[in-house]
């Protein structure tokens, strides 16, 4: 449980760093075949658990339902990109993981099982509380990045009052796009 505990967050830090290029510029028809895609995904995951049974069908139903929260989460944050939705992924990622935990702590019984629901609910708590951490300085470092922004915009700003008429609109606009005001 603790090796699966721990590849889960792993792939949880190494997604967070990729997480920078997925956020490029979607459209919104990209969105809605993304979202498109996402449930095709799922239907045919659950499509497939069906083949199973017992405990084997439940596990596969909740891989499935996690996968498909984890993409739909990724996918938000790829079209909308704030620190609120990159929260949203890490928070997806460690419900689907615990969900998916639960259910294989259903083949164990008596302590066993107590201990497997048990450090289940640990590494979830962990990874969300990771991921409000990480919230707290992405937004503290996004903060600090717009503030120097702002003081360099308007160091630019001052510097354009030394032009008149088009030049100094030139200058404005110049600065305008180079500090996204």
């Amino acid at each position: 449980m603790q090796n699966h505990t721990l590849k889960a967050i792993a792939l949880a830090i190494t997604l967070s760093f990729s997480h920078a290029a997925l956020a490029a510029d979607m459209s919104k028809a990209d969105y809605q075949k993304g979202r498109n895609t996402i449930s095709q995904e799922y239907n045919t995951a659950k499509a497939n658990c069906d083949a199973l049974s017992g405990n084997a069908k439940d596990i596969c139903g909740a891989e499935a339902k996690g996968k498909e929260k984890i993409a739909r989460a990724e996918l938000s944050a790829a079209y909308q990109p704030s620190a609120k939705n990159s929260q949203a992924v890490h928070v997806a990622r460690a419900d689907a993981n615990h969900e998916v935990a639960l259910e294989k702590c259903d083949d164990l019984a008596g302590n066993a099982k107590d201990v497997c629901v048990k450090e289940a609910k640990a590494a979830q708590t962990s990874a969300v509380a990771n991921a409000k951490a990480q919230k707290t300085t992405a937004e503290a470092r996004q903060e600090a990045s717009d503030d120097k922004a702002d003081a360099r915009y308007a160091v630019a700003k001052e510097k354009c009052d030394s032009y008149s008429g088009t030049a100094k609109d030139s200058c404005l606009d110049k600065a305008k796009a180079q500090y996204n005001k």
